[in-house]
């Protein structure tokens, strides 16, 4: 207790000294914390977009349709999954699609794509097609074979929304099939790539054209609580057993990858930091001792032991490292709770280089306060090894040697 209270009274010995310490700590802190809070809230965004806007929290097909995409291997008995799926706990939203890979032939040229045939007005309610729309007003009336296309595509093929375009895929039989659509409406995502190679049609038009009545080939599912979806997925599995039930994380492996690596990497970032301000605590509290070489020599004069040295240049390094570290949380916290609301809009100097990897362009940073834990172990451990060579100086010094400094 008393190596406790002389360590505490040492550091405020020389104010500013150790206010500059302090300071350092916090300003590192807050850096490699504001970094986090960025990266987490890029992730946080961009698997809320593979949730909401692309795969959903759950899929079903039939195990052999990811395969090669065919035609035939639709869901069986799709209304009765359909009404089973309805009656499931943490269930919020279905969709049943009709998917197709085919070709797209304009006057300009032709593409490869991605047909899927939606209920426009449950679709809305799983991806959230309508609110991306960004020219047109999506489906519309009575009339047959209406197309929403990707705004990237629709570059890339210079189309226009009433411009007509043939649409060509396989049937259940092996044969090719080949229908015009007109442009109803362009979309845009925040996954350009995406947004080239994925066209939406209604699932009445694309099944009369597959000639699969009212079956589909996948069902998107949308639950209450992201938390539930292994649970929930388990439900599924048990209730379809002859079916393929995937979660998010098992559609899109490498955004799980993408989470599991910047947690990992987030550690190493701050104990980058924390190790190039070690440096400079180190040579602070080495420039201490050597200032009190008198105090401490007299202190070995009178009896103290060396280890009671050692623990007290140990503690005053610690107080010094961790009295910064609050502060340092404290400033990070309040900036991430400005920009957490207006985000911070990056489109002007990348906004479509991220478009191209399926991230937005504007930044919710969220504060990464499951990762406190390891931080402050990193932290303490950075106070630990700053202290050592400090605490070695000082109880090499020789009594007599030292009082006559």
């Amino acid at each position: 207790m008393i190596i406790l209270v002389m360590a505490w009274r040492n550091i405020w010995r020389n104010k500013v000294r150790s206010a500059i310490i302090m300071c350092s700590v916090a300003i590192g802190l807050v850096a490699g914390l504001f970094v986090l809070s960025l990266y987490k809230g890029i992730l946080e965004d961009r698997v809320s977009t593979v949730i909401h806007t692309e795969v959903s929290h759950i899929q079903l097909h039939h195990p052999k349709f990811k395969e090669d995409y065919e035609a035939k291997f639709v869901v069986a008995r799709t209304d009765s999954v359909l009404s089973k799926l309805r009656g499931v706990p943490g269930i919020k939203s279905i969709s049943a699609r009709t998917v197709s890979q085919g070709m797209l032939m304009t006057g300009t040229g032709s593409t490869g794509l991605q047909i899927i045939g939606v209920d426009l007005a449950n679709e809305k309610l799983v991806s959230q097609l309508d609110s991306k729309i960004i020219e047109g007003a999506g489906f519309g009336g009575k009339r047959k074979n209406q197309i929403i296309i990707g705004k990237k595509l629709a570059d890339k093929m210079h189309l226009q929304r009433g411009n007509k375009a043939v649409l060509t895929f396989i049937d259940p039989e092996s044969n090719i099939v080949s229908a015009a659509f007109r442009i109803v409406g362009i979309y845009r995502t925040d996954n350009a790539p995406r947004d080239e190679r994925l066209v939406y049609v209604q699932r009445d038009d694309l099944n009369s054209l597959l000639a699969i009545g009212a079956s589909a080939h996948e069902i998107a599912i949308i639950l209450d609580d992201v938390n539930s979806v292994e649970a929930t997925a388990s439900s599924i599995k048990a209730l379809f057993e002859n079916m393929q039930v995937e979660t998010w994380s098992e559609i899109s492996p490498e955004t799980k990858l993408m989470i599991d690596t910047t947690d990992s990497y987030s550690n190493i970032f701050i104990m980058i930091i924390m190790l190039a301000l070690s440096f400079g605590i180190i040579n602070t509290m080495l420039m201490a001792v050597l200032e009190r070489s008198r105090e401490i020599g007299m202190l070995l004069a009178v009896g103290m032991n060396r280890a009671k040295i050692f623990s007290m240049i140990l503690t005053e390094t610690i107080f010094l490292t961790l009295t910064g570290t609050p502060l340092g949380i404290l400033i990070t916290w309040l900036i991430v709770q400005i920009y957490q609301t207006k985000g911070i809009d990056i489109s002007s100097i990348g906004g479509m280089t991220m478009s191209e990897f399926g991230f937005s362009s504007m930044i919710y940073p969220a504060f990464p306060w499951e990762k406190m834990p390891n931080e402050l172990m990193i932290v303490t451990g950075a106070a630990l090894f700053s202290a050592l060579i400090p605490a070695i100086k000082a109880i090499r010094l020789k009594p007599v040697e030292a009082l006559q400094k």
